[in-house]
């Protein structure tokens, strides 16, 4: 299973501590890393199809950042797709307005549209990507009908969500430079610890601190560390087979 990081804050923090916790759990998830921050005013997506914990390049990134208000982190256990830089999250693009949105996903999509329509646009072959673009399809369709305020965008994404979760492994954090788009749907998986100036969120705790379940089968979203917007709980909960339970334990994942 991949493991997910995200982070928001009402200003420039330095989270380099986190960052190496987290990615020293990729001992378990071997298959690449990925990482999203802001470097010079630009959004910066890095990734690289190797173990996070053997990447020199990885650590003397976290060494020389600088503190960081929105930060997507993802180590990769492959389920589908290859192991190669384009398979490796975050999956980065821009919707019709010019807006760049960032995603990073633990879980399998099995919805056979999804799966199957988006196969000849794909840089790499992960249904997380697939996943993807249907988001931005789903975005640049609402932005056709109209001007889309930030409300209307929250709606969008979260209705997406909620249509998709449904017999679908949707364990997911979206950035559209000012919102952090925050789901889960698979029990014990996802929590947040709020820090001093923000929030973080990983699939599991990074430290001995405080470290809550973040809500199942509901979308919400974050501004500047601070919770914006709150879906409604759908019905969409994924229940793992008793094969991917057996698999998972026999992993010590």
């Amino acid at each position: 299973m991949c493991e997910l990081l995200g982070f928001t804050a009402s200003k420039p923090t330095d989270i380099s501590d986190y960052l190496r916790l987290f990615y020293a759990h990729s001992v378990r998830h071997p298959h690449g890393w990925g990482m999203m921050y802001e470097e010079g005013g630009e959004r910066a997506v890095l990734h690289e199809p190797v173990r996070a914990c053997d990447s020199s390049f990885l650590s003397a990134v976290i060494d020389s950042m600088e503190p960081q208000k929105a930060v997507l982190g993802h180590i990769r256990f492959a389920t589908v797709g290859n192991i190669c830089e384009e398979n490796c999250h975050p999956y980065t693009g821009y919707d019709l307005t010019g807006r760049e949105w960032t995603l990073i996903h633990n879980g399998t999509i099995y919805s056979s549209k999804m799966n199957y329509q988006y196969n000849q646009r794909q840089a790499g072959n992960t249904d997380s990507e697939r996943l993807f673009l249907a988001l931005l399809d789903t975005v640049n369709e609402r932005i056709r009908q109209g001007n889309m305020e930030e409300n209307e965008r929250f709606l969008t994404v979260s209705q997406f969500i909620e249509h998709t979760a449904p017999h679908n492994k949707l364990n997911l954090m979206i950035w559209d430079g000012e919102l952090l788009y925050v789901h889960k749907n698979l029990k014990n998986t996802l929590c947040y610890k709020r820090l001093e100036n923000g929030c973080l969120f990983s699939t599991t705790p990074l430290d001995d601190g405080t470290w809550i379940p973040f809500p199942i089968a509901q979308v919400m979203a974050f501004r500047d560390g601070r919770e914006a917007y709150r879906g409604a709980r759908h019905k969409g909960i994924y229940v793992p087979s008793l094969e991917y339970i057996t698999a998972m334990c026999a992993m010590n994942i």
